[in-house]
């Protein structure tokens, strides 16, 4: 990752030797030139994390015939992207390139093109209101000087009398002193209540107010961010590194501090119920409470009313998720030996969520895009999906009223915070999916593929018979420890094993692994040394 700005120079086309292009997270601007398609032995395009604008180029001057992923058949008249004969790999992902997408790209993954302002069905595009025109730097408006004919310039209107200046004088310090009152009543007003009070209509047509108590020491020692100041460590907030139809995350950096990761909640303002603010409270509390080197820590949340907003903000692991270096990096980055550490990382992060806190922790959604690799491929679990969570539980709940519920004075209903049902700990889930997280990470595949299915249907056949065992591990790797295999084997067979009494905790799975599987610099020189010996006896 560079920092690199400005427009890709179209003189890029006539470097025809080129094989593979990746600029991904930069500044590049302006439209993508058709001249790459003039590349005839490119084979790799990542332009993913930029600002490039326009449409996906389908003309150019070369006159190559396209052959990627089966776009053979396509036509011989082929132009722009299209005529890179060689190209198998294109992201263009989280940019804002506009119009529709060339017919001999419509086979390669969507992801390939997310996060931009494509047409189409496609949730995963940018919001419209991210996709409004971009107004070009470069050219400023003209002076009114410049416009308007010398006889059109009015001349200067006589400066005002002094009564009338001194009287607008007058009135505005009198304003300034009410403002100030204001703000000094409103703020003894807070420091003088335990706790904020904050009415909920049921309906429009009910008469019926549900007062709901937020506990102000809940979110005491957590951090506060402002929207402002959020806005622009996320660059306005225009990159974004995910997204889903309840949620969108940026990526910024904070000044003078850390990268961070942003997750904004997508809700209305009216939809936000008094039980929704309290589950959101109790979910920033929860995460703030996690604290462990393989675990994403929660710096702080953002809650502001205008415009509405709610947030949380996590320190951002610099080296992107799991599930990208898998299927989409380089696998000589993810040896065998750093694949061992990135899963003892795992099960030591889950030992502490399940075992080590009280109550305990669990992951929404547990996979490979849920672990994030720091700059030595250090994991960190992150629990990005827990906004799903606080949508269920408000739902579920929404309709009862906890044991501590009272009725006030005036008759209004009062719910506090230690009424709400407990975080949803699915522990069981956690350890299936730990599983299935294992098995991609050795063999590479994703956990479902439209080919061969569902992995672990697949992964049956080899992972009690040893003489089958090694067709499991990724075909990228160049060599791997048998020893280990072993180990990760009998692991995956007992996290999915169907009765889920027969499944150990975490604590116990952790142990096996950690007992039996070396990570050490020596063990991995070693078995390079015996791999290169058996390549050269071969």
């Amino acid at each position: 990752m560079n920092q690199l700005t400005g427009i890709i120079p179209p003189e890029l086309g006539n470097l025809t030797s080129v094989v593979k292009i990746n600029l991904q997270s930069n500044g590049l601007t302006g439209s993508l030139p058709g001249e790459l398609g003039s590349l005839k032995y490119l084979q790799e395009l990542i332009l993913d994390r930029n600002k490039l604008q326009g449409t996906v180029p389908t003309e150019s001057d070369s006159s190559f015939v396209a052959s990627v992923h089966g776009m053979k058949g396509a036509g011989s008249n082929l132009t722009g992207l299209c005529s890179a004969s060689q190209l198998k790999v294109v992201d263009l992902s989280y940019n804002f390139l506009v119009g529709s997408l060339p017919k001999c790209l419509e086979n390669l993954p969507s992801t390939s093109f997310q996060g931009n302002c494509l047409q189409g069905n496609d949730a995963r595009q940018r919001p419209p209101k991210q996709c409004g025109p971009q107004p070009s730097r470069s050219h400023k408006a003209p002076s009114a000087k410049h416009i308007l004919p010398k006889a059109a310039v009015k001349p200067r209107k006589a400066s005002k009398p002094t009564w009338l200046l001194a009287l607008e004088i007058a009135t505005g310090i009198m304003v300034g002193c009410l403002f100030l009152v204001a703000i000094l009543t409103v703020f003894q007003r807070c420091n003088s209540k335990p706790a904020i009070i904050i009415p909920w209509r049921k309906s429009g047509s009910e008469k019926e107010h549900l007062m709901v108590y937020v506990d102000s020491e809940l979110l005491k020692d957590v951090t506060k961010f402002g929207r402002q100041e959020l806005e622009v460590a996320c660059e306005d907030f225009s990159n974004i590194i995910g997204s889903s139809p309840d949620s969108v995350v940026y990526k910024g950096t904070m000044k003078g501090g850390p990268e961070i990761a942003v997750i904004s909640f997508c809700i209305k303002e009216q939809h936000w119920t008094g039980y929704l603010e309290l589950y959101f409270q109790r979910e920033v509390a929860d995460l703030a409470r996690l604290n462990h080197e393989n675990v994403g820590k929660l710096l702080g949340y953002c809650g502001e009313s205008t415009p509405f907003t709610r947030m949380l903000v996590f320190e951002y692991a610099s080296n992107g998720t799991l599930y990208e270096h898998l299927h989409y990096g380089e696998g000589s980055q993810l040896s065998w030996t750093r694949r061992m550490r990135i899963i003892l990382g795992v099960a030591r992060g889950l030992k502490y969520l399940h075992t080590e806190l009280d109550p305990p922790f669990t992951i929404s959604e547990l996979n490979s895009s849920s672990v994030y690799l720091t700059e030595d491929f250090s994991p960190k679990l992150v629990d990005f999906e827990s906004w799903k969570t606080i949508l269920a539980r408000s739902e579920k709940n929404s309709g009862s009223i906890g044991s501590n519920g009272s009725i006030s004075s005036n008759g209004s209903i009062c719910l506090l915070p230690n009424s709400l049902v407990n975080r949803h700990l699915d522990i069981q889930g956690n350890i299936h999916a730990f599983g299935i997280l294992l098995l991609e990470i050795i063999s590479g595949k994703p956990p479902f593929c439209k080919d061969k299915g569902c992995l672990v249907d697949w992964a049956r056949d080899y992972l009690e018979l040893p003489e089958v065992m090694s067709y499991i591990v990724d075909p990228e790797l160049k060599h791997f420890s048998y020893d280990d295999l072993q180990v990760i084997c009998d692991v995956i067979s007992l996290c999915i094993h169907p009765d889920f009494s027969k499944r150990p905790s975490m604590k116990e799975l952790s142990l096996m692994l950690e007992s039996r599987i070396d990570t050490s610099l020596s063990v991995e020189l070693k078995t390079s040394l015996a791999w290169a010996e058996l390549a050269l006896s071969s």
